[in-house]
């Protein structure tokens, strides 16, 4: 039996229609003979809804008791023995009650799934759990019922279900979504214009991704390589000069002129040597492009044009964008530039876009490494007119009546001659100077067809030809050199610049650097790899590229540092003339190693420094704030053993009553004391478990003196995930600092409330505040704020609460209470399971 199909109805709110949606199909599917049941349908009381249910079958549900109330879930069993074609299981993001087969409701779903049995289900947007983050922002929500990406994404069939946000207010107003008692707190809260449109462009933007992927995925299957325009993406090609930050902005408003249009910025590197771009303005643009919400791509390949439009293509672009050639005029005889190639190949679905800048027909510009090296089509051209080209013109002047003379002859010779040397270097220019003479010789000197010279002015024409051809080759040759090196020096000292100017700036980015290396030499892969000596293994310590190396034998290339330390790349061989280069960035890698390593221990110098000076203070506290209740005791027992004193009951009960307080107070002082050390050290583990605040909150007000605190914790507030001991301490602090604080006129205030996902208890005093710059200050250990006396405590209280608090994964923070004095805020995250609260109405909205 094969897997069944899950079909998703995705709406961006509650209320837009899923589960009518998938009742109405439902509805068709009976009417063809389909075999369809109700698995598991809320209508929450809508009666269009409700109304859809009859006439479907529905399998029973299963009744699961929970803290003493009674609860109905989707009974996967019965679904499973009915063994329906089609099963209608509605919110697949509803978490189960405890106790039910399965935690979530899509575990359930896929159980049906592999039995064979296909499921019709509904989710909201904002129940994805990668925009969790994202809805919270937007709504102030947190949703607790939350179904993984993948999930959905599997599914075989996505519908959007759409409804304007007006529409739907609409709705909500008429009393079809929430009962009339809720509708008011959901419109002002939830449900606010803003709020739904929002959430309907997350569902827009998620589904049209989907519908990417199924597209990209058919195209792939049915090797499509034209350009189907369903969404605007555009395509800029970067060359590293400074134009490529106007064609990113000009990119950029093109794209925002379309909703969903995406940005691809790509740069094309040659497999040979150096890059012809800056790295600094490589990095600019980089960050432009990414700021503006695009991508930026790192491209290999020798044909520029063709490698363009195959990545454009790749992406399925719809638009590319170029900047007008910065060629002179004369520049173009080498050919008719990338802009033109790429818009005469483009076809007919790819637009092109030439956007004109400052620094066209400027020239290329440097720094270029290969800008004066010869390619491959130059240096072929070069031969073909050395070589083939004295050939035709020779048949040319044959065949013409009216010879113009030899001495217009070599000229005519000596001039293919310059070209080749201008095209193909000094080879294909010596190769057409020998051609030439030769047929000079044969055709154009009496006797013709024979390689003897008779007159001797004809000779010493041919050899001044021939040395003239030589001497311009040579230097057209020699400039080109020229040109090249300085090229390369030039780039050379950008980069090295560019190092250098990291060094100064304190860069400490390994990765950044590596991916510039590779960047820099066109590679696939780099690694810095050491090791602690000549016969242990070597280790990574950084890399970037897919696959890198573990050795530097495995390495295409590989540039020592030191004795123990070694740059490895992976994609080709370098020239040596790279290699200079290279070993500026090795070097560079190591020094940023060896800064990285320093920052981590000048951080653990920092920490054992703040050791050292928490351990300074505890001894003070020790040599004062103990001593104190220790000579009290002390005290009281010597005037308890006095034999020369009698003491009445009276006298003798308030001395075991002083024995009994300070050893009170030594047990809080030491208890806070070894709170500390283990929140110093990292050794607090919290049990986290569910819990009522209203369980924990009372006992932590044991140590305070009744009537000081006036106490509200709502009994429909949600469980906290918390450790209720550290929990406990953590109250309890707050609330003794809280009524140590409090002038008394009116009792502490500790209160409890709910906000999405979270739970906040606020501990409010009226005592004379702490002013903002203090507020932090309070929190750190051995610190008492104003004029404490110094038997008040050692300063722990706060900071252990806090240290407890986190380590839950909750916070503690002090407001300014209004009027005077201060608030604790205690915030902690709400239990993920059990039932909900009626006062939150955000989280109730799953369906």
């Amino acid at each position: 039996m094969g897997r069944g199909t899950l079909r998703i109805y995705l709406g961006a709110a509650p209320g837009v229609g899923k589960t009518y949606a998938m009742l109405s199909e439902a509805h068709r599917r009976v009417e063809r003979g389909t075999d369809c049941v109700v698995a598991f349908v809320e209508h929450h009381a809508r009666p269009r809804t409700e109304v859809l249910l009859h006439g479907l079958e529905q399998v029973r549900r299963s009744e699961i008791s929970y803290r003493g109330t009674a609860f109905t879930e989707m009974d996967v069993d019965a679904v499973l023995e009915r063994a329906p074609a089609v099963a209608l299981v509605d919110e697949l993001a509803h978490t189960n009650v405890p106790g039910s087969r399965n935690a979530k409701r899509w575990q359930d779903v896929e159980e049906l799934l592999k039995a064979g049995i296909d499921v019709i289900s509904t989710v909201n947007i904002q129940h994805l759990e990668s925009l969790g983050d994202v809805v919270e922002s937007i709504t102030g929500v947190r949703q607790r019922e939350t179904v993984p990406d993948e999930v959905v994404r599997r599914a075989d069939q996505i519908e959007l279900v759409d409804m304007s946000p007006q529409a739907l207010r609409r709705r909500m107003a008429h009393g079809n979504i929430y009962q009339p008692d809720k509708m008011d707190a959901a419109l002002s809260n939830y449900f606010r214009p803003g709020n739904l449109t929002a959430l309907r462009e997350l569902a827009l933007l998620w589904t049209a991704d989907r519908v990417d992927e199924y597209l990209q995925q058919y195209r792939g299957e049915h090797n499509i390589r034209s350009t189907w325009q369903a969404r605007e993406r555009i395509v800029v090609g970067l060359t590293g000069g400074p134009e490529g930050r106007t064609l990113i902005r000009r990119a950029s408003r093109m794209a925002a002129k379309g909703s969903g249009s995406e940005i691809l910025a790509v740069y094309i590197a040659r497999s040979d040597g150096l890059t012809s771009a800056s790295p600094k303005e490589l990095a600019l643009q980089r960050t432009l492009v990414e700021d503006l919400g695009g991508s930026f791509h790192h491209v290999i390949g020798d044909d520029i044009p063709a490698a363009l439009l195959e990545f454009a293509r790749g992406v399925n672009s719809t638009q590319i964008v170029l900047g007008s050639s910065r060629r002179k005029t004369w520049q173009y005889i080498y050919g008719p530039g990338v802009g033109a190639t790429v818009a005469r190949e483009s076809g007919p679905d790819l637009d092109v876009h030439i956007v004109t800048h400052e620094e066209v027909a400027k020239g290329r510009g440097l720094p270029i490494a290969r800008g004066a090296r010869l390619g491959r089509a130059r240096i072929l051209w070069g031969w073909l007119v050395g070589v083939v080209g004295p050939v035709l013109l020779a048949v040319v002047l044959r065949s013409m009546e009216d010879a113009p003379g030899l001495a217009n002859d070599v000229l005519l010779f000596l001039f293919l001659t310059v070209v080749a040397a201008l095209l193909g270097g000094l080879r294909p220019a010596l190769a057409s100077a020998a051609v030439g003479c030769m047929l000079l010789n044969y055709w154009f000197t009496p006797p013709t067809h024979t390689l003897t010279v008779q007159d001797p002015e004809n000779l010493v024409a041919i050899v001044i030809f021939f040395a003239v051809a030589v001497a311009v080759s040579s230097v057209v040759d020699l400039a080109a050199r020229r040109t090249h090196q300085a090229a390369r020096l030039r780039a050379e000292s950008e980069i090295l610049s560019f190092l250098a100017g990291s060094v100064l700036r304190g860069e400490t980015a390994l990765d950044a650097l590596l991916e510039r290396v590779r960047e820099t030499f066109a590679m696939e892969s780099v690694a810095l790899l050491e090791r602690s000596s000549d016969v242990e293994p070597w280790t990574c310590a950084g890399f970037v590229g897919p696959a890198p190396v573990t050795r530097p034998d495995d390495a295409d290339v590989d540039m020592p540092v030191g004795d123990n330390m070694a740059l490895a790349l992976s994609g080709r061989v370098l020239p040596a003339e790279d290699r200079r280069v290279l070993g500026a960035f090795a070097a560079q890698a190591a020094v940023v190693l060896d800064r990285q390593r320093l920052v981590w221990e000048a951080e653990q110098a920092r920490r054992l420094a703040e050791g050292n000076r928490i351990r300074t203070a505890l001894l003070a506290a020790v040599s004062h704030d103990l001593r104190t209740p220790l000579a009290a005791i002390k005290a009281a027992v010597s005037s308890l053993r006095s034999d020369d004193v009698a003491w009445s009951a009276e006298d003798e009960a308030e001395l075991l009553e002083g024995i009994e307080d300070g050893a009170d107070r030594l047990d809080h002082l030491v208890g806070n004391l070894l709170d500390m050390s283990r929140l110093q050290t990292g050794t607090v583990t919290p049990l986290i478990r569910e819990i009522d605040l209203d369980e924990v909150v009372p006992m932590a007000l044991g140590g305070v003196p009744e009537g000081s605190v006036d106490l509200d914790i709502p009994e429909t507030l949600p469980m906290v995930a918390v450790d209720p001991g550290l929990l406990e301490r953590v109250v309890a602090n707050i609330v003794e600092n809280a009524v140590k604080y409090n002038p008394g006129q009116e009792p502490v205030a500790v209160a409890a409330s709910a906000l999405g996902g979270r739970v906040e208890l606020r501990v409010v005093d009226r005592g004379r505040g702490v002013p903002d710059e203090a507020k932090e200050r309070i929190f750190e250990p051995f610190q008492r704020y104003g004029d404490a006396p110094r038997g008040a405590g050692v300063g722990l209280g706060l900071a252990v609460s806090r240290g407890f608090a986190e380590a839950m994964g909750g916070t503690l923070d002090a407001e300014d209470t209004p009027g005077g004095g201060l608030t604790m805020v205690l915030t902690l995250a709400a239990a993920q399971t059990g039932p909900r609260a009626d006062a939150e109405l955000p989280a109730r909205v799953t369906s």
